[in-house]
This record gives structure tokens, sequence and C-alpha cells, in this order.
């Protein structure tokens, strides 16, 4: 072992510098930050989720003040998708303010415009990804389903599907260990492409024999549960 790796292997645990006020300011902290991430999976989501933690905290929205006073507690959202929350000090505004930004970062697969399509007898969307994501880590494991849809006549539909129990659940497949002995040899960069990255999302036919039945079973469901086309 090196020098430098036992020197750090004396320095002491930051957890016994906690005291316990700290320890329970953390778990609260930790636990809020966890159910945040936990409901919030799209920018949607997040901004509707501040949006409730902001007016439990006294802010109201910017389009109903005429005029803004010190000491109001404000927010605007533009799109649905960001959100501005403004404290409005005693001074003149040219005297300066304070700026602090975030950034929503919802890492996902995003559907194509037009996602749907039947390969092998199965139906799958076709994706692309958001954000900077290992792309090994998304094979194999529950994916739930979360956005909106825009109809025809301008009716929102939110989506919601693979959160609650009993809801259907999707996945990306990948080879099973025996016949994936090419695969392994890959880096892990390359190991899953991100055009491989479709979603399962059905088997189940239609109709026997009928072309392209299981795409045809995906859109039936669609129309009878969503009235979506």
């Amino acid at each position: 072992m090196s020098e430098e790796k036992k020197e750090n292997n004396k320095k002491p645990s930051v957890w016994s510098t906690y005291s316990e006020e700290d320890k329970n300011k953390l778990e609260k902290l930790s636990t809020g930050y966890i159910d945040f991430i936990s409901t919030c999976k799209t920018e949607r989501e997040s901004v509707k989720e501040t949006i409730r933690q902001a007016e439990a905290a006294g802010y109201k929205s910017l389009d109903k003040y005429d005029k803004l006073n010190p000491g109001d507690k404000v927010y605007a959202v533009c799109m649905n998708k960001s959100i501005a929350l403004f404290n409005i000090g005693t001074e003149p505004l040219e005297k300066g303010l304070k700026i602090l930004g975030a950034h929503i970062d919802t890492c996902r697969l995003d559907l194509k415009q037009n996602p749907l399509y039947e390969d092998g007898g199965f139906a799958l969307f076709d994706t692309h990804y958001y954000g900077g994501i290992k792309k090994y880590q998304w094979v194999t494991l529950p994916l739930a389903m979360h956005g909106v849809v825009i109809k025809k006549d301008g009716k929102v539909i939110e989506i919601n599907i693979g959160e609650a129990a009993g809801d259907p659940v999707f996945c990306v497949t990948d080879l099973l260990i025996h016949l994936s002995q090419e695969q392994m040899e890959k880096k892990a960069s390359k190991v899953i492409e991100g055009e491989n990255l479709d979603i399962l999302i059905g088997n189940y036919p239609l109709k026997e024999g009928e072309k392209e039945s299981v795409k045809k079973g995906i859109i039936k469901l669609l129309k009878d549960n969503y009235d979506i086309e």
C-alpha cells in the first residue's frame, strides 16, 4: 500500500464530525431529496412539485400581482418546464440582486415522434436517450413511462404507467449471458448502443396470423384506455 493511501486511511470518517443535530438535518434533507427524485421523473413533474412546495412556503404566482412590494415571494413558470422564484427585497434593484441557478436534469429515454413498431413478434417503442447516461445501465431494468400527450383537440393527457403497484412495467431487452460472448468483448461504451435502447411494450397479437398484429394490439390498448390514435 502506498504512503498516500496509508495516510488517507488514517483520516476519520466525516460521520464522526457530525453532531446529532447535524445527523438529523442530513437525514431530513436526504429523505426529502429521495422523495423528490422518486416523484419527479420529468421537467414538468419537477416544476409541478416545485410549485407545490413553493406555495406551501408562501410563494404566489406572479400573474396574481399588479405590483410587487418588498417582502413579496413570487414564482413564474415557462411552458411548464422551467420555474423562477423571486424574493422581493427592500433595496432598489439597481443596487444588486442575488441569483441562484439550478438545472432540472432528468436523464431518461425519450420516445421518438413515431415510436411504435413491430419486430420478431414483439411491439417496441423507438427511443432516443437524453442526458449523460451509461447506456448499459438501462437494460433489463423495470422502467416506468412518464409524459404527456397533446391530442388534436388540444386536450392534454398525463401518462404515468409503472409506478403504482399492479401497473405494467417496461424494459429494454438484453442478451442472456450464454448468448453474449461477442457482446462481452466490447468496451463498456459500446456494449449497448444508443439505437438499441428500444423499449419492449408487448407481445400479444390482436389477431393471430395478421400482419403486425402485436403492434395493432398496442394501438387498440391506447385507443381503449386513453382515446389516443
